[in-house]
């Protein structure tokens, strides 16, 4: 069930009006104007104009035979976390991905994408970040439980060699879930986590050489979404532990708690001046909710504006329900949103107009 929250102000209302609904594509990153989705390992890409968006074909990528056929049906698709889970674009106009197991990397004029690193530790890093200056940077996420040392991975050249450029050390963090690059401060913010100290919000430079905590040590400094804007940032606690809840932090440092949330967040993004941020229907003995919801910001009050129901497929096989929020600078009005393991909109995008 996908149904508009009823509790909105009257005046100075941010209005979603949906302008298209595609099913089976997932977005993953804008690049000003155009958006660039997956269905399943083929790459697509639409420019926003006047609510129309016309999808073309971009490029696709080969995997294993046996994923051809996974990822052609919507349950099988969900098991094996089949297609595309990250997407960056340089300035130079590459495409670099992730998809199960590899980083995939699409230089200008190509139709195919080609493997230029596999990921041995874990199937895939949550996001890939580019710098305005051409630098390619992940995170590695994976299990260890042993807390073994954990590496950022960069590229100078546009994707298509990569190296351990920043190592942290044994037992300091259990694994990176983001890298958020911030033009404002021409800096990278690095979210790690997953308990106690390890819950990390850094302030690193574009190369790496330094790196300062800005918050640290406790379940709502584990975060997975951030989105920089001119007085701050913006993100979301992702903890199954305790409540969680929008922050924002000012250049100065100070920390301030916008809204409850209803479960851990994982998604936000910036669209036409308003921040929005997703929920996940992840059980647990604090965050009981079996809802997605999509918050955003209206008259410097927060409030859930769309939300949708868990669909009936168990969560250890066939994934939390979700809602995904591309990466990227996007210069329009338009707000895209994919659901998973939810009703009716099971690997479906819906496009909204903010106004």
């Amino acid at each position: 069930m996908r149904e508009e929250a009823a509790s909105l102000p009257k005046s100075s209302e941010l209005r979603l009006t949906m302008v298209e609904r595609q099913p089976n594509l997932r977005v993953l990153a804008w690049a000003g104007d155009v958006l660039y989705a997956s269905r399943g390992y083929q790459m697509l890409r639409a420019t926003a104009s006047d609510g129309k968006f016309a999808w073309s074909p971009v490029a696709r990528f080969r995997p294993a035979p046996w994923r051809w056929l996974t990822s052609g049906n919507r349950l099988t698709s969900r098991l094996v976390r089949d297609g595309f889970h990250a997407l960056a674009i340089t300035r130079s106009g590459a495409l670099v991905g992730a998809v199960p197991g590899a980083i995939v990397t699409l230089a200008p004029g190509e139709k195919e994408f080609r493997i230029t690193h596999r990921v041995t530790r874990g199937t895939r890093p949550l996001h890939i970040v580019a710098t305005p200056a051409g630098h390619l940077f992940f995170g590695e996420y994976f299990d260890n439980s042993e807390r073994h040392e954990v590496h950022i991975y960069g590229s100078t050249d546009q994707g298509e060699t990569w190296h351990v450029a920043y190592t942290f050390p044994r037992r300091a963090i259990r694994h990176i879930h983001n890298i958020v690059y911030d033009p404002w401060e021409n800096c990278l913010w690095i979210l790690t986590g997953d308990y106690g100290d390890e819950c990390r919000i850094l302030r690193a430079s574009c190369d790496l050489r330094t790196m300062d905590v800005a918050l640290s040590g406790d379940q709502q400094a584990r975060a997975v979404a951030l989105v920089p804007v001119p007085n701050g940032l913006y993100f979301s606690s992702d903890t199954p532990l305790e409540k969680n809840h929008v922050y924002h932090l000012d250049r100065s440092g100070k920390l301030s708690v916008l809204c409850d949330l209803e479960s851990s967040s994982i998604y936000g993004c910036r669209v036409a001046g308003s921040v929005f941020f997703t929920t996940m229907a992840e059980p647990s003995t604090v965050n009981e909710t079996q809802s997605v919801h999509l918050h955003g910001e209206i008259a410097n009050h927060w409030y859930s504006l769309v939300r949708w129901k868990k669909d009936r497929w168990p969560t250890r096989f066939f994934q939390y329900g979700n809602a995904f929020l591309p990466d990227g600078n996007n210069t329009t009005p338009y707000l895209a949103v994919s659901t998973i393991a939810v009703e009716p909109d099971d690997l479906a995008t819906s496009i909204f107009r903010v106004a």
